[in-house]
């Protein structure tokens, strides 16, 4: 059993590598998260406790030493603060954090095997993640296990859940795959769902169908005057002045 050092003697955030320096070998292991964190933005624009981290560092004391952090793709944590003290999180320390463990941990698989279904899959069930989700669009074959797999921890062990979008009721969102588009690029994403599997869209969803119902109206009042326009000239053509009606 690793002993734990009292608080005290326990290093800060300032005084913490941020991350490990392991260079991403694919677009998806900084794409995915990000676009996680975008729209999160957008949907609890007005909430405050809660902080998503991308390829940051995750100090804390059930490891081997307390000054190795596990280094996600991306994690979300509930109950902290959005920005610590109005200033932006170097490395997220869980001493510092009131002990509070991410919810939520998410793991890219690369090219490079990275431990995401054993040592990575040991050390989240042991800090306590509650979800851990495996995303392998690319080497899942490689690697005999499916593209989008996420796991709850259960009585200390982690156990596959069935059904995608997954909706996690202790966190208040579902995850799930989807298209995105970007011009004339299309590729898979992870998005968030409501309760009831409605994908929640990105910012540049809302405002292309905000662009189009706008259109729309334009189209109807377009339509409507002109339709005005013909009804007044067969009144005319009749003797009768549409203005006076």
């Amino acid at each position: 059993m690793v002993k734990s050092q009292p608080y005290h003697a326990l290093p800060t955030s300032a005084e913490l590598p941020c991350s490990d320096d392991t260079p991403v070998d694919n677009e998806d292991q900084n794409f995915i998260p990000n676009l996680l964190l975008f729209l999160l933005e957008s949907i609890w624009a007005n909430r405050n406790d809660w902080f998503f981290g991308v390829d940051m560092g995750i100090y804390h004391t059930t490891g081997v030493s307390h000054l190795v952090p596990v280094v996600p793709d991306g994690f979300l944590s509930l109950g902290v603060q959005r920005r610590k003290a109005d200033k932006s999180r170097s490395s997220y320390v869980v001493w510092e954090e009131e002990n509070i463990v991410p919810k939520l941990v998410l793991e890219v698989v690369s090219k490079t095997p990275g431990d995401e279904y054993d040592n990575k899959l040991k050390i989240y069930a042991k800090l306590g993640v509650l979800y851990y989700l495996i995303y392998n669009p690319q080497y899942w074959r490689r690697d005999q296990h499916q593209p989008f797999e996420l796991y709850k921890l259960i009585d200390g062990e982690y156990q596959l859940q069935i059904g995608e979008p997954f909706w996690m009721a202790e966190i208040g969102l579902g995850i799930g795959r989807s298209r995105y588009t970007s011009g004339t690029i299309q590729r898979e994403a992870l998005y968030w769902y409501d309760e009831t599997g409605t994908r929640y869209p990105t910012a540049e969803e809302v405002a292309q169908a905000e662009r189009q119902q706008r259109e729309l109206a334009q189209q109807q009042a377009q339509a409507e005057r002109q339709q005005k326009e013909r009804l007044a000239a067969k009144l005319r053509e009749l003797g009768i002045d549409p203005d006076n009606i």
